[in-house]
């Protein structure tokens, strides 16, 4: 049996493309001048569609992801971030530990926030669960704005262990951040952290509700009850 490689999932993209779907992509994901997504190239596939590519080629080698991950085509780059999550899903800590410095080399191809969301929580956080947090720190510091979402968004990973910490002192250090897509992120985070602690929300929203972006703090109470939801956001 021939070894698969990453012309071979090309072409079975290729085959389920949709000229319309990626109309209304390059819409929903600004790839307008000027937006966060300028530039990018879809060629019309939804998100299960391609989780089920990723379930056919999952054994892919490492250099053939790689080839996808620098497509210029942003479902090729989806599908292929999709694959390395399959394989850190089940891998010995040496093939965890390949995938996460191998992430890491290739964030410039990681450029948007659903390649972001579907791979930073499993790949970054899952390989940093049980080990020190300061590449993510790092990470918050970053001019790009993707490398910042990576910092909150792998967090997810530590929220489902119960293990809060890093996700409120990176929000915290994003405060002041300037992009919209950070401030989602962040609320987003802070959110799952009152979905497993309430209480711990609540006294890192006591703190900074007054001064925090105002779309950071609806995603973050989003799941309060209306009375509770309006004293914040009167705050």
């Amino acid at each position: 049996m021939a070894r698969m490689n990453a012309n071979d999932v090309k072409q079975k993209l290729k085959s389920l493309a949709s000229p319309e779907v990626a109309k209304s992509a390059m819409r929903f994901f600004k790839t307008g001048p000027g937006q966060y997504g300028e530039g990018d190239t879809f060629i019309g596939i939804k998100v299960p569609t391609l989780r089920t590519v990723s379930r056919e080629f999952r054994s892919l080698p490492q250099e053939e992801i790689r080839s996808l991950l620098s497509s210029p085509i942003h479902e090729e780059r989806h599908v292929a971030l999709m694959i390395l999550v399959l394989q850190v899903a089940k891998c010995d800590e040496a093939h965890r530990r390949a995938a996460f410095d191998f992430y890491l080399e290739n964030t410039k191809f990681i450029n948007n926030w659903d390649l972001v969301d579907c791979s930073a929580p499993q790949v970054v956080g899952g390989y940093l669960l049980d080990k020190s947090r300061k590449r993510l720190f790092q990470l918050a510091k970053s001019k790009s704005l993707w490398e910042r979402r990576f910092a909150i968004v792998s967090t997810h990973h530590f929220i489902r262990h119960d293990d809060f910490g890093d996700t409120l002192a990176i929000s915290e250090k994003l405060l002041s951040d300037e992009e919209d897509l950070i401030h989602k992120a962040s609320g987003w985070m802070l959110r799952e952290v009152g979905q497993k602690a309430q209480a711990v929300l609540e006294a890192f929203l006591d703190q900074h509700a007054a001064t925090m972006p105002r779309t950071m703090l609806r995603y973050a109470i989003e799941k309060f009850p209306p009375e509770q939801r309006r004293g914040y956001l009167g705050k």
